[in-house]
């Protein structure tokens, strides 16, 4: 039986852009088609330094990664794209046939935000899409709520000092 969220609780997936990286074509393709059925815009990398070369110029919203890759594997992917004040904040979901406990503390302590062992159903890859972008879209709102308190923090600030000033003046006389 699907998984499905109260529509409150899902973040419009046209709008939102995931990288998908994996080194086996056949992953990438299914998980490419699947996603996109799903209403998100993918890129695809097949290999740790093509998804760095990528991020170059590119953010993602989300990043699903494999671990299990030549040259890069996915831990020093994830801690090369976390090192990186520009992409630090970007979520990353492991997505690996690696299910050992050591493994999946390895990656949460690289830097991921959610781990996925394959194979897997493709409901709970959904779900936690989602629930990661739902997390970094409320981030970003309490981010954007904490600027405009200290804006208006600093204009109290100056308008209490004002006042300290004016009301000194007809003090000093009495």
């Amino acid at each position: 039986m699907p998984l499905t969220l109260p529509q409150s609780t899902v973040i419009t997936s046209d709008r939102a852009t995931l990288l998908v990286v994996d080194d086996t074509p056949a992953n990438l393709s299914l998980l490419n088609q699947c996603l996109k059925q799903r209403g998100y815009q993918t890129r695809c990398a097949l290999s740790g330094k093509l998804a760095l070369d990528y991020l170059e110029s590119h953010r993602p919203d989300l990043i699903l990664l494999d671990i299990l890759m030549p040259e890069m594997n996915g831990y020093e992917v994830c801690t090369s794209i976390k090192n990186n004040a520009a992409t630090a904040d970007i979520p990353i979901i492991f997505i690996s046939a690696i299910d050992e406990a050591f493994d999946k503390v390895k990656a949460f302590s690289a830097g991921g935000t959610d781990y996925i062992t394959k194979p897997f159903q493709i409901e709970e890859v959904y779900a936690r899409i989602e629930h990661q972008l739902t997390i970094k879209a409320q981030h970003k709102k309490i981010q954007i709520q904490n600027h405009a308190l200290t804006e208006s923090n600093e204009r109290l600030k100056y308008f209490a000092n004002i006042l300290a000033h004016d009301l000194k003046q007809p003090i000093q006389s009495i």
